[in-house]
């Protein structure tokens, strides 16, 4: 199912979704809503706000089920379980109409007040406003160094020059994000994904204040998980409508190298007629050689279904490999 698909908004009035997912912030829910309606009463424009249940333990979906009743402008999205702060996030987009999509955590530690400024940016003809923590107030060894070196290589691998792709406070214009679905813990990489496709990205300066209640659910196990998925990354970035570029430059290194072994051995036997069983001297190497050759022909079929899943996933859904930002023709009769 594509993006989106649950909520019509071409013809839709409201300019602004707020989007916040919740895990067990039954302590601050109340607030958090209170703040984002007095800022977007000043922004005055129409808006919405899509809360998302992920599966709390508390009292979270009993507040904001209430809050939702109260205010029409509220939207509550109560999931099943606990699927994810990523999937919690897609859920709350599938189930917006804004134009311009705002994106912020459930745990005060993104201020509301500064929704304004991602605002100005999107005005301003961005399509995409990240947040950059600036001053960050969690603790440098287990939480701000790790997040100083993964940043630097995500954005070496991704050739987007954000300081801080870790943040949720993030700014969409709605268009960019048709056709975008979220997997794992991919909702810290939208920018990267979405630059593939001509996307204008600014950032913008924020805070990042100390809970004031409950209980963080990231912890150092998350810097492994981004690692992880640096090569999810790349792959999407770089090589999603090429597949066999990605595996094809292992399988023919693999292929050459086995195959300049293998020759260098079959030349020796012929020369001199030496033994290579498996005990001789050369016997490792002929190992080596007939493991890259191996190696290097797996990495050339893996591509080969690469480029026919490719083919299958744009042709079935009708998606593009492409992004268009706009369409102009002249329809005088000249």
């Amino acid at each position: 199912m594509d993006s989106f698909n649950s909520m019509d908004s071409s013809n839709s009035d409201i300019k602004y979704s707020i989007v916040v997912p919740f895990y067990n912030e039954a302590g601050i829910v109340r607030t958090l809503y209170e703040r984002i309606a007095r800022v977007m009463k000043h922004v005055g424009q129409p808006y919405e706000m899509v809360f998302v249940n992920d599966g709390s333990k508390d009292d979270t979906p009993a507040m904001l089920e209430q809050i939702s009743r109260d205010d029409g402008r509220v939207i509550f999205v109560d999931l099943r379980r606990n699927f994810g702060q990523t999937t919690a996030l897609q859920a709350g987009f599938d189930h917006c109409r804004g134009q311009v999509i705002i994106a912020m955590d459930g745990d005060l530690q993104h201020d509301p007040y500064e929704i304004p400024l991602f605002i100005k940016k999107i005005d301003e003809g961005y399509d995409v406003a990240s947040g950059w923590r600036i001053r960050r107030g969690d603790g440098f060894l287990l939480r701000r160094l790790p997040s100083r070196i993964a940043n630097k290589l995500l954005a070496a691998v991704s050739g987007v020059p954000l300081h801080d792709f870790g943040t949720t406070f993030k700014a969409y214009r709605r268009e960019v994000l048709e056709g975008i679905r979220l997997y794992g813990d991919m909702h810290r990489y939208v920018p990267a994904i979405i630059a593939r496709w001509g996307a204008r990205i600014c950032e913008v300066p924020i805070k990042n204040v100390r809970r004031k209640a409950g209980k963080s659910n990231y912890g150092i196990g998350r810097t492994f998980r981004v690692a992880l998925d640096l090569l999810t990354l790349r792959f999407t970035t770089a090589y999603l409508t090429r597949p066999m570029h990605f595996f094809g430059k292992g399988g023919m290194l693999g292929l050459a190298s086995g195959g300049a072994i293998l020759l260098y051995l079959l030349i020796r036997k012929l020369v001199s007629w030496q033994d290579f069983s498996i005990v001789h001297t050369h016997g490792p190497l002929l190992a080596m050689g007939v493991l890259f050759l191996v190696a290097g022909l797996l990495c050339l079929a893996t591509g080969l279904m690469g480029e026919m899943l490719m083919r299958v996933y744009f042709e079935s859904g009708q998606r593009h490999t492409y992004a268009v930002r706009r369409v102009i023709r002249d329809r005088s009769d000249a």
